[in-house]
């Protein structure tokens, strides 16, 4: 089944990412980035499972739209 997304909020001016969601039925916060794509920061990931990746986000976005609870 599709997840049903809420967005919490984005810092942008011009409706681009960054962007924090939460999943309406399990409560999980999903970002709207740009992914890391140079080997060499992704090497300093500790123990990535198979599809992960990273995703650039601005500080002020976490500070402003993340969950407080």
């Amino acid at each position: 089944m599709a997840r049903k997304l809420r967005m919490l909020g984005t810092n942008s001016k011009t409706g681009e990412c960054p962007t924090l969601y939460e999943d309406e039925e399990t409560g999980e916060i999903l970002v709207q980035g740009y992914t890391v794509t140079d080997p060499e920061v992704l090497a300093q990931m500790a123990n990535p499972l198979e599809g992960e990746s990273l995703v650039v986000v601005d500080r002020a976005l976490l500070i402003n739209f993340g969950p407080k609870e």
